[in-house]
């Protein structure tokens, strides 16, 4: 039998949303929005998005299948276009610090008196009291710990956290519309605020069990599961439950794989050394054939 195509699951599909956020959160949360079924609309300053000036391709991505105007909200041609809009959406997405907000007269009391059924999500750096303080992704980690040496982290941890948080809310939002039978629930528009360093803050949970600290199973502690050196290369170990370990142990040559051993220096070294043996290719081979979980990379 020919299998049925199943159709794509589109939970925002008839849901619109207009979005003044720029740079990366909040474009990142409007494409996971789009790609859920949204009908986005961005509007943008005269200059565009700065994200467009500094790295075009993911500008390009983030915008995919969004429709972009410009709109100098500072003027009357602005607001009678971004009012327009409103007029006609479900959830706004915003990036601006609350003082702004006042100065275009779009506070959110404001909005809410004339667009009862619209709700807002507020990106903004810190929470509450705070949100007026400047900031980056680079300092809304190393604030919960997340910069442990002089390196830069790998990527934007708080931006694109705080995207996924972000298209949470509008969720949340478009949920609160309905009651318990489906029906939609006019009078309800509501405001989330959505902080990076909050995003940060979640993101660096399990640092602050102690979980990815030194001393940690996850952290370095453990044997099996450490960034170690191989002869071409490098190779993520998370050989970490027991049968992954014991497969790791019995491939080093090792005589004990027990937790207590797992956890001490000489295993560490154990493994270290028999890694510099091996060439990647031989590491995946490996892999495969004793169902070991790891990863090299160049």
């Amino acid at each position: 039998m020919t299998p049925t195509a199943i159709p794509a699951f589109l939970p925002l599909r008839g849901v619109r949303i207009l979005s003044l956020a720029l740079n990366l959160p909040g474009p990142a949360a409007l494409m996971r929005l789009r790609r859920m079924g949204a009908d986005c609309l961005k509007l943008e300053p005269p200059g565009g998005d700065p994200m467009g000036s500094y790295n075009q391709a993911a500008y390009d991505q983030l915008h995919e299948g969004i429709a972009v105007r410009k709109a100098d909200l500072k003027t009357a041609e602005g607001q009678e276009v971004l009012h327009h809009e409103l007029a006609q959406t479900d959830v706004l997405l915003t990036s601006f610090r609350p003082s702004a907000f006042k100065k275009l007269g779009i506070a959110w009391e404001t909005l809410h008196a004339r667009y009862p059924t619209l709700s807002q999500v507020a990106i903004v750096g810190s929470p509450g009291g705070r949100a007026e303080e400047p900031g980056h992704d680079l300092t809304y980690l190393a604030e919960k710990g997340l910069v442990p040496g002089l390196e830069l982290p790998a990527t934007l941890y708080a931006d694109m956290g705080g995207s996924l948080m972000a298209t949470e809310a509008v969720l949340q939002a478009c949920l609160l519309r309905h009651s318990a039978d489906g029906a939609v629930n006019a009078a309800h528009g509501m405001f989330i605020e959505v902080a990076l360093s909050v995003a940060a803050g979640y993101l660096a949970l399990p640092r602050q069990w102690g979980l990815t600290q030194p001393e940690g199973w996850i952290g370095g502690a453990h044997a099996g599961y450490r960034v170690y050196a191989c002869k071409d290369g490098r190779v993520a170990m998370a050989a970490l439950e027991p049968h992954f370990a014991a497969a790791l142990c019995t491939a080093a040559g090792m005589a004990s794989c027990d937790i207590r051993t797992l956890l001490t220096p000489a295993s560490r070294q154990h493994i270290a050394d028999f890694l510099l043996t091996q060439t990647r290719r031989e590491l995946d081979a490996l892999a495969v054939a004793k169902d070991i979980p790891l990863h090299t990379m160049r």
